[in-house]
């Protein structure tokens, strides 16, 4: 057998090279690295032990070792010797065995117990490991990157286990819930119409750290940043996650989707000063987290959820780099949602940053030039960015859109000047006259809060089953029940909830920006009342395929409206659209809005208002609608343009989508309560042109 070498600094992780395997640890602080290597994955104890010792195998803060004759597929941990001196920073224990920061597969789930990891005393029987993997063995058949514009995006956020988990899936039982069954639900989302999934954390994350009887669901709980989750994978053979994970970015590439991962660079799954020791705090505790200043032995807690990365210390903002690049050059996947961005921004001491460095280096980064990247612009410590987030690449999840059309739509007073701001793309949070508007993600729901169907089924919050007396969860939705709270038979109600649904679209739909849909919104999903559904992982959180059959009209609606959108040039501007006055010099060519209240060019932004009209008009392409939006609870009249209009939609009507709608004769279109409507100039020509 070929001697053991002493390794060198780079790459971090684990390498294969032809004569074996290069490890490399990065630890300023330890005494002493053991390397232990595993014959099987689930063995309880190492089959071999390496002792790494300084200087031989120390280069300057990096641990490395060259192990002949290992290759891909080589299962591996360490244990890492120092201090155990938590009013220091330092939390090295030699007894825990710890997962490599750099691991790109994970395995031992069947035996892991992460109280094993919490308590003292060896936990190696007990604990995760990593998997040598060489990133070469995958043949992508030609596939490359998709970069869709923005301006052409249409975003779909969902869960890779919960899209098909359900029984009624119509996906094989061995295949629900993984990536395998994403595959196999394909078709459905090209119906929709969606360009792009994004996929809520896929990194490997611990299932255990939830309250006892409960699970992790949501995945905001990574252990491993450059390995996808285990247990979404149909293929449990050593190397079926990575494999399964990689067939279906080719798969949804093929279908002219794009992938989008939800990444938690904010905290890990070690938790708090009382959590378990798994990787990162006992291999460089003072490094890879932001501690108290006054009492190192705790975690600030920025993120809500225990502890705070150090994103900004040298050794972690490099992580995060070769991260974001592993995922995009080895694993194809097109961007990233940054999960409470803002704490990119702070400091090794956290505090904010005016130039933080880490958000810099990602956008500037060659090899996520052409990747769409976003930014959850906040965090849970009152860091508020929306508007202002550092860079010119990064596009932002906009909260204010979210809670003004909730707002706008039930009906609250003062919104008309807000609900058109989000309709122009947010001029008042992006200033920057040049930012193409797309930069500002719109959203009504997403996977945090109520789904669409609750956001109209419910006041208040019903969280129960989440074991936390409804104390958890936002208390702040901005929802109405439309006169019950929760199911009901009563078709009055029903029918209104479905009205306010697609108003909600509509908007969605119009505004300036790059839509973003959550999963199951489509059919009415329910998570009945749970508006913070993290730890269901069961069908409060799963999509209910039934509902494809028993909510059709819904369907129907979204995707109708979605391809009638791609259909026009004047939803895919990537600048913004000019106001222009009433009436409208005949020379124009640019894109524009002009607002109108229920008489022509009189909209006077009243704060007892409820009602917006506007036209919006691309003339180069020949497009020219009159919307009406009206959250008020009875019927306005609102007075036409002289031009002869046809009816596109109107959410008050049965069929509210006809592309062949008639055509109107009268001055004025009366606007049935809480309702919107959409007609298109008419040419008699375009009798015939549907």
């Amino acid at each position: 057998m070929a001697m053991i070498q002493r390794g060198r600094s780079f790459p971090l992780g684990a390498t294969v090279y032809p004569g074996g395997v290069n490890f490399c640890l990065f630890s300023k602080h330890a005494e002493r690295v053991e390397l232990l290597l595993f014959d099987q994955a689930d063995d309880p104890q190492p089959a071999r032990v390496f002792s790494l010792t300084a200087p031989v195998h120390r280069t300057a803060n990096y641990w490395h070792i060259f192990v002949p004759g290992l290759g891909h597929g080589q299962v591996y941990a360490y244990r890492v010797y120092g201090p155990f001196a938590p009013e220091r920073g330092h939390r090295f224990d030699g007894s825990k065995v710890l997962l490599d920061p750099y691991a790109r597969l994970v395995v031992g789930w069947e035996r892991y117990d992460r109280e094993a990891a919490r308590r003292p005393g060896d936990n190696c029987a007990v604990a995760l490991r990593g998997v040598v993997v060489d990133p070469e063995r995958y043949d992508w058949e030609g596939d490359v990157p998709l970069e869709i514009p923005y301006a052409r995006t249409i975003i779909y956020e969902m869960h890779v286990k919960g899209f098909t988990a359900h029984a009624n899936s119509g996906v094989s039982p061995a295949k629900r819930g993984t990536y395998a069954g994403v595959i196999e639900k394909i078709p459905y989302l090209q119906s929709l119409g969606v360009t792009a999934v994004e996929l809520m954390p896929i990194h490997e994350f611990d299932e255990q750290d939830a309250r006892p009887g409960l699970a992790n669901y949501w995945g905001y709980s990574t252990l491993a940043f450059f390995a996808p989750h285990r247990a979404y994978s149909a293929d449990q053979s050593l190397f079926g996650p990575v494999n399964e994970f990689r067939d279906m970015v080719k798969a949804l590439h093929r279908a002219g989707i794009e992938v989008i991962l939800d990444v938690v660079f904010n905290h890990t799954a070690e938790g708090n000063h009382e959590g378990p020791t798994l990787s990162f705090r006992g291999i460089e505790n003072q490094a890879y987290y932001i501690l108290e200043t006054l009492n190192p032995a705790f975690y600030a807690n920025y993120s809500g959820c225990g502890n705070t990365v150090k994103a900004n210390h040298e050794i972690v903002g490099r992580l995060i780099l070769d991260s974001l690049r592993y995922w995009v050059d080895v694993m194809h996947v097109d961007g990233f949602r940054f999960d409470l961005a803002s704490i990119l921004s702070r400091s090794k001491t956290g505090s904010p940053l005016a130039d933080p460095p880490l958000p810099w280096l990602i956008e500037s980064d060659p090899v996520l030039a052409g990747t769409k990247i976003i930014a959850e612009a906040w965090d849970a410590a009152g860091l508020y960015q929306v508007g202002s987030f550092i860079g010119e690449r990064f596009a932002e999840w906009n909260g204010p859109f979210r809670d003004d059309v909730r707002r706008f739509v039930k009906g609250d007073r003062g919104m008309l000047g807000w609900l058109a701001a989000r309709l122009l793309g947010s001029p008042d949070l992006y200033r920057d006259p040049h930012q193409i508007p797309n930069r500002t993600i719109n959203f009504v729901t997403c996977h945090d809060g109520f789904t669409l169907y609750d956001l109209v089924s419910y006041n208040h919050k019903h969280n129960e089953a989440n074991g936390e007396q409804n104390r958890d969860g936002s208390n702040d939705n901005y929802s109405w029940n439309c006169g019950w709270e929760g199911p009901t038979d009563d078709p009055e109600i029903s029918a209104l909830r479905v009205k306010q649904m697609k108003n909600f679209l509509v908007i969605l739909a119009l505004a300036q920006g790059t839509p973003m849909i959550l999963m199951g919104d489509e059919v009415c999903r329910t998570q009945r009342g749970n508006n913070n559904a993290y730890c269901q992982d069961n069908e409060i959180s799963w999509f209910d395929w039934d509902g494809v059959t028993r909510h059709r009209e819904m369907l129907t609606f979204w995707q109708k409206l979605l391809h009638w959108m791609q259909s026009l040039r004047l939803f895919e501007q990537e600048t913004r659209f000019k106001v222009e006055s009433y009436p409208v010099h005949r020379h124009v060519q640019h894109p524009y809005v002009v607002w109108h209240g229920t008489e022509l060019g009189k909209q006077g932004w009243h704060e007892d208002g409820h009602a917006l009209a506007l036209e919006m008009v691309y003339p180069s392409a020949a497009e020219h609608l009159y919307i009406i939006l009206n959250s008020y609870w009875e019927s306005l009249p609102f007075t036409l343009p002289p031009y002869d209009w046809q009816r596109l939609l109107d959410t008050h009507l049965p069929e509210p989508i006809t592309p062949t709608g008639p055509q109107i004769t009268t001055p004025q279109y009366q606007a049935n309560p809480r309702s919107s409507v959409i007609l298109r100039r008419f040419a008699p020509s375009d009798a015939t042109a549907d």
